[in-house]
């Protein structure tokens, strides 16, 4: 709660251990303030929730996460080698460790020709890069990444992409904050909407951008009944003159909407359907004002 306002009411997740799991909404859903939650950085005025199995209580087990948040402050008076060997302090990883550890991720995130450079000389986009570094410095069973790819140019971003993959190779599970839904397309196995603090939605990414389609027909002698009538079909029907627009969860229904339409006396031009993308079932899913 902050003040008489409740953030994040009623969220229940479960993320599966070597998934990708995209954790989606507009701004003001409740996304950064549930991630806080779940590393502990604030506490739930009710609830519970688990990491591994264990209490988000539990220090021991956030050593086992690598968190990259949206908004950094970075030590900017330092060298990219010296931020990293910092956070490798703060990990308490030994020494010799940390020497073999810090290169590899320069050289992973591009950076290596940096590594000497001060942050406060770097652009947004390798303070991203640098970030992502440090969010993989521990070698986590867990990375949470919230929007990992906002500062990066195409190059960055195909890079982070590269990671995620590898990273779900290694069997590490990644939850994925991105407004970018491309990003989310290619990367994530399961999606979960939240709007006003509450999940309206969990599926296999799969079964959404396969599944549900868009159609649009074009016919003539419509009338309002007949349009009313295609309801049973689809719930979304909307009407623009001699078009018909409307989604459905799969293709078995076309044959029938079209028998339908000309037995109702209808001419049907056109009918053409399409796999709804991403960004049309976020805009379904969560509408246009889901934030608080």
């Amino acid at each position: 709660m902050f003040g008489d306002k409740a953030a994040v009411s009623d969220l229940t997740l479960r993320v599966e251990r070597g998934e990708v799991f995209g954790f989606l909404g507009p701004n003001g859903a409740g996304k950064t303030t549930s991630v806080k939650m779940l590393l502990h950085l604030i506490t739930p005025s009710s609830g519970q929730g688990f990491l591994f199995g264990q209490p988000l209580t539990d220090s021991s087990v956030r050593s086992r996460v690598g968190f990259l948040p949206e908004h950094f402050r970075f030590h900017d008076w330092l060298t990219a080698q010296e931020f990293l060997a910092l956070h490798a302090d703060l990990y308490h990883m030994p020494r010799l460790v940390a020497q073999k550890r810090i290169p590899e991720l320069l050289e992973l995130v591009g950076l290596t020709p940096h590594a000497s450079k001060k942050l406060r000389e770097f652009s947004k986009g390798m303070l991203q890069r640098i970030g992502l570094a440090q969010a993989l410095l521990n070698q986590p069973d867990l990375v949470i990444l919230d929007e990992p790819t906002s500062g990066l140019d195409p190059v960055g971003r195909r890079m982070v992409r590269d990671i995620i993959r590898d990273l779900r190779a290694q069997g590490v599970t990644v939850f994925l904050n991105s407004h970018l839904l491309s990003e989310v397309e290619i990367t994530c196995n399961r999606v979960a909407f939240i709007k006003h603090g509450k999940v309206a939605r969990i599926s296999p990414l799969k079964d959404l951008v396969e599944g549900e389609l868009s159609v649009e027909i074009r016919a003539r002698n419509l009338t309002p009944e007949v349009v009313m009538d295609l309801s049973r079909w689809s719930s979304n029907v909307r009407q623009d003159g001699e078009r018909i627009s409307l989604t459905l969860p799969s293709e078995s229904a076309l044959p029938q909407i079209n028998r339908f339409l000309v037995e109702q006396g209808v001419d049907v031009y056109a009918l053409r359907p399409e796999h709804v993308s991403l960004e049309d079932l976020f805009i379904q899913i969560v509408g246009t004002d889901g934030g608080l």
